[in-house]
Parts: C-alpha cells; structure tokens; sequence
C-alpha cells in the first residue's frame, strides 16, 4: 500500500508540472526572439553548424560577427514563480569556433522589453559556459536584494568544439546541483556557496582597543647579549687568490690592490634572539553585536517577482557559437525527456562527424605539407 500511494503521488506532482519555455529554433524563431536596440550590435544566424548530428535537430542560433556583444530576448510562454517547487533551467551550447574568449551563458529575468533589454538588466539568474584563455568556468549568478552574488565555486567548462548542455535546478529546500551533459558537476546549499545573507554579527563600532593593549607576541631576550669579538669580523676581505697581472704598470695603472670578496666568517648585523612576550594578550578583535542590517530568509530560491524574459547577453572575440535547445521548466524529468530527444539523440552521431572531419583536415594537412617538401627539394 504505501508503493501505491507513493506512486499516486508521483503521478499526482508530474501531472502538476509545467513548462515554462521550450525553444528548438525552428523556422520561426525570429518571430520569438528580438534584438535589443543597443546600437552595434553582433547578429545571430540560424544553422546547425559545420557539424552535427542531425541538421534539423540541431538547428540553434550562432553569434556570427568577432569582436562583438551580442543581447537578444524573447518572452516566456507564461510567467513562472518558483514558490514551493523546483525550477530548472536547460539549454546547450557549442563552440565551434575553438572559442578564445566569450560568453555562453544566459539570463532569466522579470518582464523586460527586448529594446530595453542591455547588460544592465535585473535578471534573476545568469547561468552557463564563460571561457576567456586560461578562466574556463560556469557562471550560475542570482539576482538578490538589488546584488548580483557570484558563485562561490567555479566549476570548470567544457571548452571543445562539441556540443554541451548546461542544466541547473534550484530546489524549493534551498538546495540546488548543476549538470553538464546530464552528469552532476556540483551541487550543495544556497547559503553556503553563495553571500545571500549579511553577517548576523559585525564588529562594534564604539569598540576601541585599550591604550595598554600588548600586542607583539615576541621580544627581544634581555639575557641574550651580544659577544664581545662579534663586530670584530669584517664583511669583506682580501681575495687571497687573487694576483696582480703580469702586465700591470704601476706609472700607468697605479698602485694594483685586491679585489675584496664577501667573508665567509662574517655573521652579519647582531640581533638579539626573540622570545615569547609574557605580556602578549593577543590579536584585539572588537566585541561583535548583532548586525542591524541582518535579515534572515528562508526562502532563498525564491524568486522576488515572476519571471518572464529569457535573454543571451554577451561578448565574444571570435565569433560562432550556437544556443540551442533552451528549456525552463519545475519538472526535472520533463527537462530530461526533452535532453534525451535533442542532445540524446544527436551527439555520438555528431561526434562521429567532427572526429571524421577533424581527421580528413589532418590528413589534408600532411599531405599538402609533403607536397611542398617535395617543391623544395625539386628547386635545390
């Protein structure tokens, strides 16, 4: 009996699930999506790129201009609040270029006009792939109280020329986990990874070390004295090894002298040896008192208002990644159904083709190197 009840349950929560957002970028994304009025702005193509899986699957949308930032938003099917469910976010991300230095990531924010919509934007969470030379991370940033709080941690990003989906779920216990290719690559509590709340306590202002506070944890030993020959040794001395050239003319060199090299004997400047201060009290800290500012929240996942935007806002140095496949969803499981349809069923098959192409550009490349070894040796 309690199976059966468990699994009524569960069907009772999936038929309460809903999606928010499910974008595949057919033919008519263009009438979804809009550009913010910023003036020079990059554009977004629609392709599946060089190399895919399967070509109308994987049709997404490519930043295709270096050099660029690029912001581009569309609005939700319906505005979502999280309060008392999970909330998941999908999407993927392929860098085809090989990509230097660029965003992929994207924001979830409140009702906001694709005109209006700039890097300025209060969003509610920024999430995916940032990658520029050596820092190759995944950001995942909520919008908190007029912050912006960074994450803690900073998990690495995939940085190959693949297809990769980025999901995050962010649980009404304040808990969440980020996966990338449906794998878990991190994962904990809301308060721990991210300053969402103000210190309970702070240092009290009115608080002022006393005027005979002891704080220097050595001194110098009053019974260590210094010996009576010690100054006696000097620093340098005459190189002993050393002789006068053979050539050296006194009328015209002068008198010849020594160099003089460092003394192995010396001991350098005298210090007395330190010792525990008897009268060290320690480090003075200020009493702590509590924080007037502090707000306690347990309802950290929360978001503050509905959200009803989805927007990519970046820049890139060299152009060419693809968005594709973005989902918003309190479902996990329909996240994953979703998943298992596009980059499920696409990418051995892309990876076949790019390790396919990747080879015949290798082997094009020996062959042409061959070739003008062979020119070379001809002209000599």
């Amino acid at each position: 009996m309690r199976t059966a009840g468990f699994l009524l349950l569960a069907g009772a929560l999936s038929c309460n699930a809903e999606t928010f957002m499910k974008e595949s970028f057919d033919s008519k994304w263009d009438s979804r999506w809009a550009d913010s009025s910023r003036e020079g702005l990059g554009k977004f193509i629609r392709t599946a790129g060089k190399h895919f899986g399967d070509e109308e699957i994987n049709q997404g949308i490519q930043t295709s201009q270096d050099a660029k930032f690029y912001g581009i938003s569309r609005q939700m099917d319906k505005p979502f609040t999280n309060k008392g469910k999970s909330f998941v976010a999908s999407f993927s991300v392929k860098h085809e270029q090989g990509i230097d230095c660029g965003g992929g990531y994207i924001k979830v924010l409140p009702k906001t006009a694709a005109a209006d919509f700039t890097g300025d934007s209060k969003y509610w969470m920024m999430f995916g792939p940032d990658i520029c030379g050596s820092t190759k991370k995944i950001h995942l940033i909520f919008g908190y109280k007029g912050r912006n709080l960074e994450w803690k941690k900073t998990p690495k990003a995939e940085d190959d020329k693949l297809t990769h989906v980025y999901t995050v779920v962010v649980n009404a216990d304040n808990t969440y986990e980020v996966q990338v290719d449906g794998k878990k690559v991190e994962g904990g509590n809301l308060a721990d990874d991210w300053d969402f709340l103000l210190p309970k306590e702070i240092d009290d202002p009115a608080d002022k070390k006393p005027a005979d506070w002891v704080d220097e944890a050595e001194i110098d030993d009053p019974e260590d004295k210094k010996p009576a020959d010690w100054d006696s040794i000097p620093e340098q001395i005459v190189d002993p090894a050393a002789e006068k050239p053979e050539d050296w003319d006194e009328e015209d060199d002068g008198e010849w002298e020594a160099p003089m090299i460092p003394n192995p004997e010396y001991k350098g400047a005298w210090k007395a040896k330190r010792i525990p201060n008897p009268a060290y009290k320690g480090v003075w800290k200020p009493k702590q008192i509590p924080n007037p500012d502090f707000e306690d929240d347990a309802d950290l996942y929360l978001m503050r208002e509905p959200v009803e935007t989805v927007g990519i806002d970046l820049w890139q140095v060299k152009s060419g990644t693809i968005f594709d496949s973005i989902i918003l969803s309190d479902d996990l499981k329909e996240v994953e159904e979703y998943i298992a349809q596009t980059h499920g069923k696409t990418s051995a098959a892309e990876k076949e083709k790019f390790e396919a192409e990747e080879k015949a550009a290798a082997d094009a490349a020996a062959e042409a190197a061959k070739a003008s070894e062979g020119d070379d040796e001809d002209e000599e």
